[in-house]
């Protein structure tokens, strides 16, 4: 085989179909799940692709590209560990299988953590959930959820939630947020572009507990002035706070970024490890499926040239940043990788900040950010001065100026 794809969301189907399309050969695409398409296939509101789609017709519409430029995907096989540098062994609806390819792309996608790693203490009732099991639940199984839920977060898929609770016909009690009250008016404009019914928002609260013995009966809340209440509740919605599904990387001794806790990967998206190329939400949690998708299309590229016999850089200067930004990616440079656009998260909310680059005390390029930032939104950066590096030199640090 000559390329494997482990992961069938937008960044896996736009890399097969772009690569199967360009004749490279023969293209595989492994999906632990019965259906390809990633997370859009549970996000039933629209903003999707270029005309603003509901997720599932979007999903559709990777799926279909992939298999129409001659991409085979496989659904329902895991890749449980590695064999060798560029060989999987993966067990499926046929057993066990080892898969060994000319290179492979990690497109694995991201995960949001759940409630036990979060660390919030109590009991373990019936009805905590995260926005990825509520949107299966409601929109693929068609399960009863609850009567009154509490959802805890203050990200856009916060009110994806919010949108699949009220599908659901489940009154939401509160949304509730540790961020303080300076995004409400993004999250208020969220609501509306979903358009999601107005829900009483709590700002500076954290959920310290939850309540109940077999199925919930609350949550026990602290707010900013120290005070503690508790919100009866027979549903719990933990949302966001994504991490990048890294354990095949990890088990391949693939080489991790601390900050993104993906794979370290380049402009061109090849991690440490000869061969194996990463990209999308399991390099740096979480974009827009948008967003993936180009990372996807861009790829195919670099994956075409080293089946061609380009040479795998080693090495390369590190990219790293100071806070209160918490991760930059790619974060790697090396030589022959193009510049690109750089994908970065704050942990402070800051108005029009100027992002600073800088190697060894030598300024790079300086770049004002025209619009407020927030903590979990991506800040993106041009990278028109990669060029400007030093190969010799210390890490290039990143930072608001």
């Amino acid at each position: 085989m000559d390329v494997l794809v482990v992961g069938a969301g937008p960044a896996g189907l736009a890399a097969a179909a772009r690569l199967a399309a360009s004749g490279t050969g023969t293209v595989e695409v492994l999906e632990r799940e019965a259906r390809a398409g990633g997370v859009p296939r549970h996000c039933h509101h629209g903003g999707f692709g270029r005309w603003g789609v509901t997720g599932p017709r979007y999903a559709e519409s990777l799926v279909e590209a992939a298999l129409g430029a001659g991409a085979a995907v496989r659904t329902g096989v895991t890749a449980t560990g590695w064999a060798g540098p560029l060989s999987l062994d993966t067990t499926g609806p046929h057993g066990l299988e080892r898969i060994t390819a000319r290179a492979v792309i990690l497109a694995t996608g991201a995960r949001e953590r759940p409630r036990t790693a979060r660390l919030v203490p109590g009991t373990r009732p019936a009805g905590v959930l995260t926005t990825g099991e509520l949107q299966q639940a409601v929109h693929v199984y068609r399960q009863e959820i609850g009567t009154r839920a509490v959802v805890v977060g203050a990200e856009p898929v916060s009110y994806a939630a919010l949108s699949a609770l009220r599908l659901a016909g489940v009154e939401v009690a509160a949304l509730v947020m540790e961020e303080a009250r300076a995004q409400v008016g993004l999250a208020r404009a969220t609501a509306a572009r979903l358009g999601v019914a107005r829900v009483p928002l709590l700002t500076g609260t954290a959920v310290t507990e939850l309540l109940g013995h077999g199925r919930l009966s609350g949550v026990r809340l602290r707010h900013r002035d120290g005070r503690e209440t508790v919100l009866a509740c027979d549903t719990v919605v933990f949302t966001g706070d994504f991490v990048p599904d890294h354990e095949l990387a990890r088990r391949g001794g693939v080489l991790l970024d601390p900050g993104t806790r993906g794979p370290a990967v380049d402009g061109s998206f090849r991690t440490a490890s000869p061969g194996v190329f990463a990209v999308g939400s399991g390099v740096h949690a979480v974009e827009p499926a948008g967003v993936a998708a180009g990372e996807g299309a861009r790829v195919a590229r670099a994956v075409r040239g080293y089946l061609d016999g380009a040479g795998w850089p080693s090495g390369g200067v590190p990219v790293v940043v100071d806070t209160p930004l918490r991760w930059v990616a790619p974060n790697r440079l090396v030589p022959g990788a193009h510049g690109g656009r750089f994908v970065l998260r704050t942990a402070e909310a800051l108005v029009c900040p100027v992002l600073v680059v800088t190697q060894d005390g030598r300024g790079l390029y300086r770049e004002r950010v025209r619009r407020r930032v927030l903590p979990n939104r991506g800040v993106y950066l041009s990278g028109g001065w990669v060029g400007r590096v030093d190969a010799g030199g210390g890490p290039v640090r990143v930072a608001f100026g």
